[in-house]
This record gives structure tokens, C-alpha cells and sequence, in this order.
């Protein structure tokens, strides 16, 4: 069977919702486009969020930067799959492309928090594999967390605090890569794409597929 929306005779696959989640600095936006590189079919969705630009970020690409009053609207109006407060801004993952990507056959990576993928799951549970990305150490989170300097000292303060919390919650997720070093977490979870791409249930027309196989193997 081929990646994306591709098939044969009569077998296609739909695509589903693979989420990254971690603490600040952990590595899941490296981790999210090096899959996003390497995986055929595989594209990122695109949050809208109301906080800042940074610098080097470009709006459709990085985000959809937009104001908190275009982002309630969009809320009032059921535009999104998931959103959430996160460090006194807001972030949304827009529902109609994703929607059509997966009803194409495509998969859809997610860089978001627990929250986040909780709503995804009560949206469309059998859509959605999540994985949790861990630091090595709490030396090692922080040190990253300077490394990157795209924050202040204030800042950094408030993502260590609220890692804590956000590892709690590694329980509700289907994996856990402890990300000691990025070419094996990258390895290790582009191992765990593939094999839920290849489910029995994520199939379309596969047991039509093995019925007809059957009979031509009867006669």
C-alpha cells in the first residue's frame, strides 16, 4: 500500500491526527520537522494563535497570526478542532483542512499540549495517536531552554514550572520517546507513525481485498 491517499485495488488508507506533545525545549518542534521532511503524505497543521511573531516566523507557515478578537470569533463559530490558553495567549488548530486531509488519505502532524490532544480525542479518538516527547533530565530541559534564547530569564522561569504540570499528564498519551538524543527519538517516532499508518483499521476496502484473494486462490 503507498503513504498518503494512494491505494490498490480498492484499498486506500485514511489519514490520521499524529500528535507530539512535550514541555518547552524538550524537542518536539525539532522533532515535528524532521518528520514533516522525511515522511511521505505526511503535513503539518498550521495553529492560529494570537500571540507575537518571532522573529524568522512566517504567518500561514509558522502560524495564523491573528488578533484575540478574530480569534474568539473563530471560536464562537466552531472553526477549530482544539484550542486552549497557553502562557497568557491563545492557540486554535483550524477544522476544515484537517478534516479534508484525512479524508484524502493524508496524515496530519500536530504540535500541540495535553489539552490540546484531549479535545482531539473526544472529537475523533480513532483518528488520533499521540505520543509524549521527555527530556533526559531536568538539567537538560533547562539548558536547552537558554541554549535556544528565545526567551527571558522571567520566561524560562514560568516553562520549567509549568513542565511539571504538563509531564503529569504523560499517561494520556499512546507513547512516551525520552529524547536523549534527536536522531534516535526522531528514529523511534517515525517507527510509531508508520507502524499505526499500517493498522488493520485504518485500511479502507482490505477485507474486500483479502476476500477477493481468497476466491481467485479457490478456484
Amino acid at each position: 500500500m503507498k503513504d498518503g491517499s494512494g491505494g490498490f485495488n480498492g484499498v486506500e488508507r485514511r489519514g490520521l491526527m499524529f500528535v507530539l506533545s512535550s514541555p518547552s525545549g524538550a524537542g518536539k518542534t525539532t522533532l515535528s520537522r524532521m518528520l514533516v521532511d522525511e515522511a511521505p503524505g505526511l503535513t503539518m497543521s498550521v495553529s492560529a494563535t494570537t500571540r507575537p511573531r518571532r522573529p524568522g516566523e512566517v504567518d500561514g507557515r509558522d502560524y495564523y497570526f491573528v488578533d484575540r478578537p478574530k480569534f474568539d470569533a473563530m471560536v464562537e463559530a466552531d472553526e477549530f478542532l482544539e484550542w486552549a490558553h497557553v502562557f497568557d495567549n491563545c492557540y486554535g488548530t483550524p477544522r476544515a483542512p484537517v478534516e479534508a486531509a484525512l479524508a484524502a488519505g493524508r496524515d496530519v502532524l500536530f504540535d500541540i499540549d495535553w489539552q490540546g490532544t484531549q479535545q482531539l480525542r473526544s472529537r475523533a479518538s480513532n483518528d488520533v495517536v499521540s505520543v509524549f516527547i521527555l527530556p533526559p533530565s531536568v538539567q537538560d530541559l533547562e539548558h536547552r531552554l537558554h541554549t535556544r534564547a528565545q526567551d527571558s530569564d522571567e520566561v524560562i522561569r514560568g516553562r520549567m514550572k509549568k513542565a511539571g504540570d504538563e509531564m503529569s499528564h504523560f499517561d494520556a498519551y499512546d507513547y512516551i520517546v525520552v529524547n536523549d538524543n534527536i536522531g534516535v527519538a526522531f528514529e523511534s517516532v517515525k517507527a510509531i507513525l508508520r507502524a499505526e499508518q499500517l493498522k488493520r483499521e485504518r485500511q479502507i476496502g482490505i477485507e474486500a481485498f483479502v476476500r477477493d484473494m481468497r476466491r481467485q486462490l479457490e478456484k
